[in-house]
Formats: C-alpha cells, sequence, structure tokens
C-alpha cells in the first residue's frame, strides 16, 4: 500500500491550468507546482500567466475555437505530454461587461452568450482537445470549476443596497459545466477521470454588508478564500483520489446544507 506522500505527489506530471491568472485559477496553478508537477498556465492575460512562479504561460482567447485547440496542442508538446487539465476560467459576477453585472431586466443577451461561451463552452473545446493525451498518460484527470449557483439559486436578500449583481448567466454556465463534467466521466473513463470543484463565494474585498450577510448564512461563518481550494486541487488531480470520478467536490463552508 502506498504512503500518503506518494499518492498526493505529482512529480513527473505534468498540467495545464486554463484561466490561471484569475484568483482561483491561481491558487489552482499553484498547487500542481507545489506538489512537484511541470505546470503551463493559460489566460487571456498572458503578463498574468507569466506572473505564476515555477510556470509556462501561454495566452489565447477562449472565445476563438481554433486558438483554444492550438493552445491546447502547444501546451502539450511544451510540456512533452499532459496529465492533469484545470480549467477555471470564467465571466464571474464582477467582471466587466455591458448587460452583465446588472439587475436582471438589464441583462443582455450578448453578455449571457459571452459568458456562456467563456465558461462552458470552452471547457468542452479544451477536455476534446486534451482528451487524447490525458488517456495515453495513465493518470488524467480533468478538473473543471463549478460554483454553489450552479447547485442552488442566489439569495436576493444577499445583494440589497450594495452594488453587487448576481448575473443569471453565471449559475447557468455553472450548472452547464456540472453536466459537461457527468457526461466527460462518463465518456473517458476509464481512462481519464474528470470532476468539479463548486466553491461557494470568496472575500475579495466585497462590501461590510455582503460579507456580513454572507458569513451569517454560512454554516462556517465566513466567506471562502483562494487557499480553501487548494486542498481540493490537489486530492482531485492527484492518485488521492484515484477511485473518484463523476463528483462534485463542494468547497462551500456548508453553504448548500440548508
Amino acid at each position: 500500500m502506498r504512503p500518503i506522500s506518494e499518492l498526493s505527489s505529482l512529480a513527473g506530471r505534468r498540467a495545464l491550468v486554463v484561466g490561471g491568472a484569475g484568483h482561483l485559477g491561481g491558487a489552482a496553478a499553484e498547487t500542481p507546482v507545489e506538489l512537484g508537477a511541470e505546470v503551463a498556465v493559460w489566460d487571456v492575460d498572458e503578463a498574468g500567466a507569466a506572473a505564476v512562479p515555477g510556470t509556462i504561460a501561454l495566452a489565447a482567447d477562449l472565445r476563438d475555437e481554433a486558438a483554444t485547440r492550438a493552445c491546447v496542442g502547444d501546451a502539450v508538446a511544451r510540456l512533452g505530454g499532459l496529465d492533469v487539465l484545470v480549467h477555471a476560467a470564467a465571466l464571474v459576477g464582477s467582471s466587466d461587461r455591458d448587460g452583465w453585472a446588472v439587475p436582471f431586466a438589464q441583462q443582455s443577451l450578448s453578455a449571457w452568450e459571452e459568458a456562456l461561451r467563456v465558461n462552458v463552452s470552452s471547457a468542452f473545446v479544451v477536455a476534446q482537445a486534451a482528451a487524447a493525451e490525458l488517456a495515453r498518460s495513465g493518470h488524467g484527470s480533468i478538473i473543471l470549476f463549478g460554483s454553489i449557483y450552479g447547485r442552488v439559486g442566489p439569495d436576493p436578500s444577499l445583494y440589497e443596497g450594495t452594488s453587487l449583481a448576481n448575473p443569471v448567466a453565471y449559475g447557468v454556465g455553472k450548472g452547464g459545466t456540472l453536466q459537461l463534467m457527468r457526461y466527460l466521466a462518463t465518456m473517458l473513463a476509464p481512462a481519464v477521470r474528470v470532476n468539479t470543484i463548486s466553491p461557494g463565494g470568496v472575500e475579495r474585498g466585497q462590501p461590510d454588508t455582503f460579507r456580513t450577510r454572507y458569513a451569517q448564512r454560512t454554516p462556517l461563518r465566513r466567506m471562502a478564500t483562494e487557499e480553501d481550494v487548494k486542498g481540493a486541487v490537489a486530492f482531485l488531480a492527484s492518485d488521492l483520489s484515484a477511485y473518484v470520478t463523476g463528483h462534485d467536490l463542494v468547497v462551500d463552508g456548508g453553504w448548500t446544507t440548508w
């Protein structure tokens, strides 16, 4: 029986983290580096990708299918293969788009379509482009990022009196991500495991009123931090989860338990 230190190690493995210049994506990129993997970070923000220590920086616009497929090929070529794929790219509630983080009546179809393109469609394209290489690795693992809002609806009282909003396409996209995970988990088995991580709300300088309401609504009485997802990434990327696929690992402080 292998020791935990061996099961958790990613030494000699290759990981691609899509959206790795973002808040959660950065934590997701740091984790395999710390566990010994060679890591490529891909983000439309090339400077942000290059700032993640110990990684190879890649840049492509996930809204462009051809560029997305080409970037997967570039990552595989530069890494010499692929064992772990993490998709953490997304338009989130604070993203700056017209018709996005506004009341429902003002949300636009163009913002909806862009969000689904980045949050869901690009995960489909990336997984499809990487599937054969992941299957060859012998340790293939895909980790997609969901959200509590892919599982439950938003609580409007959290947002009252603040400038924050919860765009409908965000939750719809995350719900689609969970179903994409279930589909891939069955279709890519047994060579590739596919799971999701669904974080709760992450503290990023929101108004005090919002953070207080959120903490009161959460059993663990606080919002998440980026660090909270690192253990989930380590578990799902490594042999610690060798018999886990089709699973949504919820990291929400208990938010969805009531």
